[in-house]
């Protein structure tokens, strides 16, 4: 074999056990009791502290290449996934220049990560109006899906679908067999609310009201019931729509759903005004939203927890002023969400292998990536090495992603990611040596 690493500690299918795991061609091949006779050219003994993880998957990544990117990059974002554990991301459609609504603008995103991404990257597609028939040829380029927005994106060059263009693009994406992720909040909903200006995070709080949440992914499951389509729902943050989302699901309307490290671990109550690191849309919200997020995961109403990085420069954050209304909203957090899960988790009586199953195992179900996020014999030889009980304070001259901003700055944290491998060999931070992913057959 190319590589065995021996763990007394081993997050499987079976939970945690110990065992020796064994690697050829950047696959596993063997997974043995921990004293199994395996030889290797390489071998590898975690200790008794450390926990070996599958590489995480993290579906929902903002790179913003090429076109944005000093708002970050493939390089910078992909080095930020790997020190944190992740080992596979998604890229999203928008923020990069062209946005990914045709096969040449996915050509030309390629061609910017190439021989750039320490992880392996995949890419969604976009669907806005006027180009619902670039669908089909997209998803046979490869992308795994396709994001659409109900209001303003925050960017002009993606515009939101309005209900018919909503209905017209599932039609299609249950014709060809794809999906369609939601960035559900209703515009008339936020159009109605007060707008924000100034510092006062409460204020803000009012301009996103968890209403327009809740009527745009009832409006979503409604689209879906109709025309069968394969749905998901980006970041939930509103806690209300749990009840509907499960009965839609009872009733065998396909839909998943996500939501996202900042939601599980800050409530609203706690953050100061003029913090417009804390602005991203949808909103964190209160303390008892953030417990029913928690019990939405632990009654599997909820299947994956990603990132959403979503990162800009220092400028736009408004730290001058302080302006939750000219802020631009998103949290930088892909290195830090598997930590951040973590600490929230095993203080509410969940194991890594929840985590794992939230952060690894359902994301990679989600973009059909059965060889990723798990540790099977047959699976990517991916690993993160993870020591649940060593602490650190987060500092965001320490992170890898671009732009020095991050939520979590100061705020303590459990759990170190201490290696990261990915099919087999281990991610230095030097080389780049990730794969372009398409959608598998």
């Amino acid at each position: 074999m190319d590589l065995v690493l021996r763990a007394p500690r081993v997050i499987t299918a079976d939970g945690e056990v110990a065992r020796a795991v064994g690697v050829t061609g950047g696959r596993i091949t063997a997974i043995e009791p921990l004293d199994a006779e395996l030889s290797a050219d390489r071998v590898v003994e975690l200790s008794g502290d450390e926990v070996l993880l599958p590489g995480l998957v993290d579906s929902h990544v903002h790179v913003n290449d090429p076109g944005r990117s000093e708002w970050e990059g493939f390089e910078t974002a992909t080095a930020a996934a790997a020190a944190g554990g992740v080992t596979t991301i998604v890229d999203m459609p928008l923020n990069s220049l062209p946005p990914t609504v045709d096969p040449d603008a996915l050509a030309i995103k390629r061609k910017s990560a190439e021989g750039r991404v320490h992880v392996d990257v995949g890419f969604w597609g976009g669907a806005i109006p006027g180009k619902l028939d670039q669908l089909p040829a997209l998803h046979e380029a490869g992308v795994f899906g396709f994001k659409c927005f109900l209001l303003h994106s925050g960017v002009d060059e993606f515009p939101p679908l309005d209900p018919a263009g909503l209905a017209e693009g599932l039609r299609t994406v249950n014709e060809i067999d794809a999906m369609m992720i939601v960035h559900a909040e209703d515009s008339d909903e936020i159009d109605r609310a007060p707008e924000v200006t100034g510092g006062l995070y409460a204020d803000f709080l009012r301009s996103r009201p968890r209403g327009a949440e809740d009527l745009a992914i009832a409006h979503v499951l409604d689209q879906a019931r109709r025309t069968g389509a394969r749905v998901h729902i980006l970041h939930l943050s509103s806690s209300d729509a749990l009840p509907m989302l499960a009965e839609a699901r009872r009733d065998g309307v396909r839909v998943t759903v996500e939501t996202c490290p900042h939601y599980l671990s800050f409530i609203a109550e706690e953050i100061v005004d003029g913090a417009t690191q804390f602005k991203c849309c949808p909103p964190i919200r209160e303390a008892a939203n953030r417990e029913l997020l928690w019990k939405g995961l632990a009654d599997g109403v909820i299947d994956c927890v990603v990132s959403d990085h979503s990162p800009c420069t220092a400028e736009l954050k408004r730290f001058d002023s302080g302006d939750f209304g000219e802020a631009w909203g998103g949290i930088s957090s892909l290195q830090l969400g598997l930590p951040a899960v973590w600490t929230q988790a095993r203080t509410r009586g969940h194991s890594l292998a929840d985590v794992v199953r939230w952060m690894a195992l359902r994301p990679a179900e989600l973009t059909g990536l059965r060889q990723k996020g798990r540790i099977e014999v047959g699976a990517d030889a991916d690993f993160c090495v993870f020591a649940p009980d060593e602490a650190f304070v987060v500092d965001v001259a320490k992170l890898r992603h671009r732009n020095p901003v991050s939520a979590y700055h100061g705020r303590p944290l459990a759990g170190v990611v201490r290696g990261t491998w990915l099919r087999g060999r281990e991610i230095t931070g030097e080389q780049p040596f990730g794969e372009l992913l398409t959608r598998p057959s």
